[in-house]
């Protein structure tokens, strides 16, 4: 609980606040003095002091000064019914969060104080994350070393150490599943099942049956009971693979395994209680799916509790050559060349580390030994995955000022007018668009 303490000659003032923000969910205590105050802090910490300015003895400014020297990690903010801006700028100066003047609302202080504590909490866990970064994280499945992967492992070690809902998200041969597992083994639950079910791989009436089972005589064929996937995972981990391919009446039902932690086997009006991590994946856009209908806002809530995105591998070519040596030792190559690797660097791979796995095992069966240019696949040799040209130059060249200046008028046609979504489309901000449109003389 957030500890706060108020500061003001008048004790009636200090019972007022300490009440309304006690409401707001704080531990609250209140002096009298500046002295006073000290000697509080010294015993008892808090996360943040709120103090008048004007005080008897001991003014809000020297409070200020002394807190900061003693107490560096506790925030201030001063209240005063003289503001002045030299008084503000001082304040500032001295190491003042805040400036609030007298009367003031108590929804507003609670505002100013909520906005602190938010920022103190991310300052927090920031140190603790740099903290941990120091040390490279690495798991057993997973290849690579750069930057972006070294965030994507610090968030699986996050992740293992609580049973939070998990969505990875990625393009489509980035390795989801594989995260999916290095989740579980690092969890709790490693020595329970980890059970997979592919949500586009099976038909609604299908799926549904998978997930929760079924019992005799539930449909024809039914012949006998079938435990489900979630009663399979029981104590375990369960992955939701592409979890946007889910029907709206699947989506409902996994809801409720979210929310009340239970299950019914179709046919079966047995309440079935669950104990089971669940992490799921798509390569979808699921708040564009949410705003047309076909995706269930509240179960993206609720499956986007620990969200993890996987990086395409055309940005994290520097663990091209990683990959591709972790895929030989699966082969009977014995090693490729330079050239070869050079062409598998160049290239983006659209369909990722599914894409380059599947390039090095056909071009070990088709070389002799070492892997070169002339055993890849035309595309990577030609740069097949790259965008062709978005404007071809002209060989008389081009009016630039002309140019961008039809590419602004575009911009504004396109948006309606919409500067916000103009300079969008740009790729500028609005100041910059609005620099441009005068440039031109555009008055949109």
């Amino acid at each position: 609980m957030w500890r706060i303490l108020v500061v003001d000659n008048e004790e009636k003032f200090c019972r007022v606040v300490k009440a309304a923000l006690e409401l707001e969910g704080y531990r609250v205590d209140y002096c009298t003095s500046g002295p006073e105050a000290l000697e509080h802090l010294a015993t008892e910490p808090a996360d943040l002091v709120v103090t008048d300015l004007r005080m008897e003895g001991m003014d809000g400014l020297e409070l200020l000064e002394a807190i900061k020297e003693q107490h560096p990690e506790v925030e201030v903010i001063l209240m005063t019914a003289y503001a002045t801006q030299r008084t503000a700028i001082e304040a500032m100066k001295k190491g003042a969060y805040d400036y609030l003047i007298k009367p003031f609302e108590m929804d507003e202080l609670a505002l100013r104080i909520r906005r602190i504590l938010d920022h103190k909490r991310l300052r927090t866990e920031n140190r603790r994350l740099k903290a941990r970064s120091e040390t490279p994280v690495f798991f057993p499945d997973l290849v690579g070393k750069s930057h972006k992967m070294q965030d994507v492992y610090r968030l699986i070690q996050r992740a293992s150490e609580n049973d939070a809902t998990v969505l990875i998200r990625g393009e489509s041969g980035t390795g989801k599943e594989l995260v999916a597992k290095s989740i579980h083994r690092a969890s709790g639950r490693r020595d329970k099942p980890f059970v997979t079910v592919n949500c586009a791989a099976l038909p609604e009436t299908l799926l549904e049956s998978e997930l929760f089972g079924y019992e005799k005589g539930a449909f024809t064929g039914a012949t006998q009971r079938r435990l489900g996937k979630f009663e399979q995972a029981r104590g375990g981990s369960i992955f939701l693979d592409e979890i946007g391919d889910m029907s709206l009446a699947t989506q409902a039902k996994l809801l409720r395994v979210l929310q009340e932690k239970e299950i019914y086997r179709l046919g079966g009006n047995e309440r079935i209680v669950v104990d089971v991590r669940i992490i799921a994946a798509t390569h979808q856009n699921l708040e564009a799916m949410v705003e047309e209908g076909r995706f269930r806002n509240d179960l993206y809530y609720r499956l986007n509790v620990f969200p993890i995105v996987l990086p395409p591998l055309r940005e994290r070519k520097e663990d091209i050559p990683a990959l591709v040596h972790h895929f030989l030792e699966r082969t009977e190559a014995q090693g490729i060349t330079r050239q070869a690797l050079a062409a598998l660097m160049d290239y983006d791979w659209p369909g990722n580390v599914r894409e380059l796995q599947n390039t090095i095992e056909r071009a070990a069966i088709i070389s002799d030994g070492i892997i070169d240019v002339v055993h890849l696949p035309a595309q990577v040799t030609r740069g097949g995955s790259r965008k062709e040209h978005l404007f071809e130059l002209p060989d008389e060249g081009i009016q630039w000022d002309e140019f961008e200046k039809n590419l602004v008028l575009q911009a504004l046609e396109k948006a309606e007018g919409n500067k916000t979504r103009a300079a969008e489309l740009l790729g500028v901000s609005r100041r910059r668009l609005y620099s441009m449109m005068e440039r031109f003389g555009i008055d949109y």
